[in-house]
């Protein structure tokens, strides 16, 4: 079997996984940066692939949801030069298979349909998902299946990087449960306002959602801190760090099986 390099591109870093069919073979986290070329990237993959024991050859399709409009058009270009493959874009508009319930649906970034589209497959609705990025963004899927909204919120390094730039005093420090919520000392005092102040956030959000949508939706966390935070948490049911990788295998599946079921019923 043929494998897929699914590609989630963050504004802060890129997920990069390969696939063969349901099984995630490797994954690997990737800085993004706006000023890499597609030989840059390449040559940055095809190493990783090499450590890892696969072979690029094999990848028979690729599949990208990026979020950083500059690097749409280099990635492209890299599925093309290095894997040979014209990738699936998935973009705002798209069928996804799930309806978009928001004023403008081109306004939702492509990595929370995607997200939502894994989470309602793999665990129903209605679902909730939390995914900490650059900005830590909740996705609410109803029992239906429909993609109901949602709300942004400042990621937690995003955050803690403006607390470090402007207070002097306020060292860099490595984001740990600190095992008290007082602490006795600046660093632990930091720990403890970072990893309890954004779990309470987490919780005071989705008990909001549910209450709105009237229904105790399971909640899935996602993205780099999701163990961190859902380790503290009263409303996370569940965490899964693959979930963008299984939504973007899923809807190339989808998109592909459409597509090759109307190629087959167009007349020779």
């Amino acid at each position: 079997m043929g494998l897929l390099l699914a590609l989630d591109v963050g504004n802060t870093h890129i997920t990069a996984g390969v696939l063969s069919g349901p099984d995630i073979l490797n994954r690997w986290r990737l800085s993004t940066d706006r000023t890499k070329t597609e030989d840059e990237y390449g040559l940055f993959l095809y190493q990783l692939f090499t450590i890892s024991g696969l072979d690029p050859r094999d990848v028979d399709g690729v599949v990208i949801a990026s979020v950083v409009p500059p690097l749409t058009g280099v990635l492209e270009k890299l599925s093309r030069c290095y894997f040979g493959q014209e990738p699936l874009m998935i973009k705002p508009g798209m069928d996804t298979g799930i309806k978009v319930c928001y004023d403008n649906p081109l306004e939702v970034g492509a990595d929370r349909v995607v997200n939502a589209v894994a989470a309602y497959t793999l665990y129903g609705g209605p679902c909730i998902v939390v995914d900490f990025g650059t900005a830590t963004t909740f996705d609410v899927v109803s029992a239906k299946g429909e993609y109901l909204g949602g709300a942004i919120a400042p990621g937690i390094l995003t955050a803690t990087e403006a607390l470090f730039s402007k207070a002097s005093k306020l060292p860099r420090i490595d984001l740990v449960d600190p095992g008290r919520a007082i602490g006795k000392n600046t660093v632990a005092s930091m720990q403890a306002g970072i990893v309890y102040g954004f779990a309470g956030q987490v919780d005071a959000l989705v008990r909001r959602i549910r209450a709105e949508i009237q229904a105790e939706a399971m909640t899935i966390a996602t993205g780099g801190l999701g163990t961190l935070v859902a380790a503290q948490s009263e409303t996370i049911s569940r965490v899964d760090l693959d979930l963008t990788l299984i939504g973007l295998r899923l809807l190339y599946e989808r998109i592909n099986g459409d597509k090759k079921s109307s190629d087959a019923k167009k007349p020779l």
